[in-house]
Order: C-alpha cells, then sequence, then structure tokens
C-alpha cells in the first residue's frame, strides 16, 4: 500500500498540471455544491412554499398551488408593511449616499498615512461591536431620559425636537418609539457598507482626470457632476445595494426601536413563529427578492455595471 500512494498522488499531480482545468473543477465543485444545496435549495423551498395557503378552518397547510398566498400581499394592512419598509430602505440608502459620500471623497484624495488609518478605524470600529448592544444602546440614546433630549434641552431646541416629533407618521412620543429613530438606527448601522464601496471607487478616479477638467475650465460642481460621480457611481451603487437590501430584511431594529408598526422582516418572523402561516411568511420574504432583483435588472439597463 505505501508503494501505491505515491503512484496515485504523483498520477493525480501529472493530470492537473496538464489539465489546469480539472483541478479549478475540483476546487470549485465542493463550494458550488454546498451554494447550489444550502442556499439555492433553500431559496427554492421558500419559493415552492409561497405557492401553498392555509386552511382557515383547520389552520393546517394546504399543499396546492395556488396564488391565494400572493394575493393577501395586496391587502391594505399587507401591502403597508411593503411600502413602509421600502420606503424606509430607499430613504436610508439615499441619505447613507450623502453623508458617504463626502468622508469618502476626503479619506480617498487628501488622508494620507495616520490619517488613513484612523479613517479606516473610525468607520470599521462600529463593525466589531455587538449587533444588539449598538442597537440597544441607540434606545437609550434616543429615550425620552436618554442623553440626546438632554443635549437638546441643554442647547434650547426642545421646542423643535417636540415639533418634529408632533409630525404625522413619522413622529412618537420619543424618538425611540417613531419612525425618525428607526431611521437613524439603521443609517448608523448600516452607514459603513455605503462608505467604504464608494472609497474604493474614489480611490480609482485618475487625479489627472480632475486636473484636465480644472485645466479646461470647469468649476468644482461641474468636475463633481460629470467626471468624479459618473466614475465614482459604481461604488455607489454597490454600497446602495448592501444598505437597501441589509434594510430590507432586517427585523431586529424595527422590534427594537421604533413603533408597533410591522416592518417585512417582523412580518416574516411573525407569521412563521407566531401564527404558524408559514406560506405567508414565505410569500413576505419573496418580496425583497423581487425588489432587489428589479433595482439590479434597472441598475444594469443603466449602466451602472459596466465599470465594475
Amino acid at each position: 500500500m505505501e508503494a501505491v500512494r505515491p503512484g496515485i498522488a504523483q498520477g493525480l499531480s501529472d493530470l492537473f498540471w496538464r489539465r489546469p482545468k480539472v483541478l479549478l473543477a475540483v476546487l470549485l465543485i465542493p463550494p458550488l455544491l454546498w451554494l447550489g444545496v444550502i442556499y439555492i435549495g433553500s431559496l427554492a423551498a421558500l419559493l415552492v412554499q409561497s405557492f401553498f395557503s392555509i386552511d382557515e378552518f383547520s389552520g393546517l397547510i394546504n399543499y396546492e398551488f395556488t396564488l391565494k398566498t400572493y394575493a393577501e400581499l395586496l391587502r391594505p394592512a399587507n401591502f403597508d408593511i411593503i411600502l413602509r419598509t421600502t420606503l424606509m430602505a430607499a430613504s436610508v440608502t439615499v441619505a447613507a449616499a450623502i453623508i458617504a459620500f463626502p468622508i469618502a471623497y476626503y479619506a480617498a484624495r487628501f488622508a494620507k498615512g495616520h490619517m488613513k488609518a484612523l479613517f479606516y478605524l473610525g468607520v470599521m470600529l462600529p463593525l466589531w461591536s455587538s449587533y444588539l448592544v449598538k442597537v440597544y444602546a441607540w434606545k437609550l440614546i434616543l429615550a425620552k431620559e436618554g442623553i440626546l433630549t438632554w443635549a437638546v434641552d441643554g442647547v434650547g431646541a426642545s421646542a423643535a425636537l417636540n415639533a418634529i416629533l408632533a409630525l404625522p407618521v413619522i413622529g412618537g412620543g420619543s424618538l425611540s418609539v417613531s419612525y425618525i429613530g428607526t431611521f437613524l438606527v439603521f443609517l448608523y448601522v448600516w452607514l459603513p457598507f455605503m462608505i467604504l464601496p464608494v472609497q474604493a471607487a474614489l480611490e480609482r478616479v485618475p487625479a489627472n482626470l480632475l486636473e484636465a477638467s480644472n485645466d479646461l475650465g470647469a468649476r468644482p460642481g461641474q468636475t463633481l457632476r460629470h467626471v468624479i460621480l459618473p466614475l465614482a457611481m459604481p461604488g455607489i451603487i454597490a454600497g446602495s445595494i448592501f444598505t437597501f437590501s441589509l434594510t430590507l430584511g432586517d427585523y431586529i431594529i424595527p422590534q427594537i426601536v421604533g413603533s408597533s408598526r410591522l416592518f417585512i422582516g417582523q412580518a416574516v418572523y411573525a407569521h412563521q413563529g407566531t401564527a404558524g402561516n408559514i406560506p405567508l411568511a414565505a410569500a413576505f420574504a419573496v418580496v425583497p427578492i423581487v425588489i432587489m432583483g428589479l433595482y439590479l435588472w434597472m441598475a444594469k439597463r443603466q449602466g451602472a455595471f459596466d465599470a465594475l
């Protein structure tokens, strides 16, 4: 046996050397099988479950293919959940892009040496702490007796805060039980996922293009609009995919910070865990997949991925 093993090993080594594609296939087949069975398989099972329905009399799952469960998503209560979640995700994405761009631009064009190291540390440090700890910390910060309210009272702006909290729909008794508070926590948690792709895209913008734009008489605003933004768009698109999709599927932040109105993630959790309506939970879970698929398709049609 000891004499056979070297021969087998040598034969495999020669085969892989002569046919590198065989070696590539051997290396890729295990992760592809894992991806296909665990990830794609679970998504397929989820899709199949969404075409079943619940028997209203017995509460048992009716394993006959039907669109009845998807029709339930159009009921006002369920459609409001989808609309609320989508608007929140879009708002967080736009705000994250607006805040992230100047930070990323400074880091890409001006920060050097220790300053760039501090930039990466400042962006990555929040990601090193526990997700739940951050959310509960923000709940305490935004509470009526929290440090933010104390700071607002200290500068004499409590009337402005009360006016904001009095706004219909987005307001509430305090920031910790309002959509404004939910928006702020979403923005804080997902902002690094927007900053880093934008910063990486701006790093690739050639400095000579900016100099050429300046030599041709373009004002800073024109250079930003016609040179920097188009070249930074792949990073913005990549960051928006992260922030938008993560906000769409999150259920912990709305559960801890915000009002009692449900988001898609909470609806999935409630229907699967509490109500036992797995088909409706699966249908709700399909909604973010469809929304992200449409978003990626539209972005591709606009050429947003051409420079990736």
